[in-house]
């Protein structure tokens, strides 16, 4: 795997390139909003806590904790494609997390006239984001156009949608079943429901299924979008790491169309998640569609490396009487190969180390040997 703990700001560094290289520009934000934006929006936000301020004008504010909100907010509808990526923290409180934490998250927004290429690259710029963390990656896609149009088909209760969205995401079986019994659903429709949320495979697999599954039954043009965005991927490089996969979803009344997220080997959670969110353009009053993703950095921290033995390679003593030019010269030639190096006049305590170098005059002598 690519990644070590402490490498998210080299991530995020190779990540711009990658982005650059498609032609999305950096956008750069203030680090807060007024407080309003989020509290008209807090379904959307991963976290509801959010941290305020009232400002001097009296003005309630917040630190932002969401960064698609506040691109949103803070641009106008245009012709063609915007393109933007940023690389910005946020702050928020995170699963299992007792306080507010800062969260380094870098992503990327199309907002415009997003058609079906837009969708296209945007997944694959999630991908390669992924294969430029690590190796053991999965970027596993789904539909809610397409899962929208197959609840109003059997006949779920608009109210009780966003409940059996829950238990699609929950992979759970036995309460959807019950949910859908509970509305009236026939068993060959809940067996129909049950089919889709199952599927979960390379596309080359799944599409031929997902295809006679949903025939008839979906839109002809919203299936056909689906499968020409999957297949144009053929051939990218990536296509290694996609997977379908109908459990994940997210909350309805901001996203539609293409929805995803990204996993990486040794972390329990998703690392990369997104989606095309035009529900929540139409909340906010925009007529642009949108589709983006955040790749959140901070978890890399999270990635479990073999624990070093030594604190430091080589701890470098010297007499009282040696020139700062030898002892400088010492340790430089030290870093020069690579090594860690810890220099002072007496031996260091609870300071795990592999070598320890004495140097008196110009002479240095090793003393210990721990590697």
């Amino acid at each position: 795997m690519h990644t070590t703990v402490g490498s998210a700001e080299r991530v995020a560094l190779s990540l711009r390139a990658l982005y650059n290289q498609y032609g999305y520009s950096q956008y750069k934000m203030s680090k807060f909003e007024e407080y309003d934006l989020y509290a008209r929006n807090k379904d959307f936000l991963i976290s509801d806590g959010v941290i305020t301020f009232t400002d001097l004008s009296g003005k309630l504010m917040a630190l932002k904790p969401d960064v698609t909100l506040s691109i949103v907010k803070n641009s106008k509808d245009c012709a063609g494609v915007r393109k933007l990526y940023y690389n910005e923290n946020v702050y928020r409180v995170t699963k299992g997390a007792h306080g507010y934490r800062e969260i380094m998250q870098v992503g990327l927004e199309a907002i415009g006239d997003v058609d079906a290429y837009t969708i296209c690259e945007v997944l694959l710029l999630a991908a390669k984001s992924l294969r430029a963390i690590s190796d053991a990656a999965v970027l596993d896609i789904s539909h809610l156009g397409l899962l929208s149009e197959l609840m109003a088909f059997i006949g779920v209760p608009d109210d009780k949608e966003a409940q059996l969205v829950k238990f699609i995401s929950e992979k759970n079986a036995h309460e959807m079943t019950d949910l859908c019994r509970g509305c009236g659903i026939s068993e060959e429709n809940i067996s129909l429901l049950r089919s889709l949320f199952a599927m979960n495979g390379a596309p080359k697999c799944v599409l031929p299924e997902l295809k006679a599954l949903l025939s008839g039954k979906v839109s002809d043009a919203a299936l056909a979008q689906f499968e020409a965005v999957i297949c144009a991927l053929e051939g990218s490089g990536v296509e290694d790491l996609l997977r379908i996969d109908f459990s994940v979803v997210d909350d309805m009344h901001y996203y539609n169309g293409f929805v995803f997220k990204g996993f990486i080997n040794g972390l329990p959670g998703s690392l990369l998640s997104g989606g095309q969110y035009d529900n929540l353009m139409d909340k906010m009053k925009r007529s642009d569609r949108a589709i983006g993703f955040a790749v959140y950095t901070d978890l890399l921290e999270r990635l479990e490396q073999p624990a070093d033995p030594y604190d430091v390679d080589t701890v470098l003593l010297y007499d009282a009487g040696c020139s700062l030019s030898d002892i400088r010269r010492q340790a430089q030639s030290l870093t020069a190969q690579g090594i860690s190096v810890l220099v002072q006049q007496t031996r260091p305590e609870n300071i795990r180390f592999r070598q320890l170098l004495k140097l008196s005059g110009n002479e240095v002598k090793l003393l210990e040997n721990n590697a």
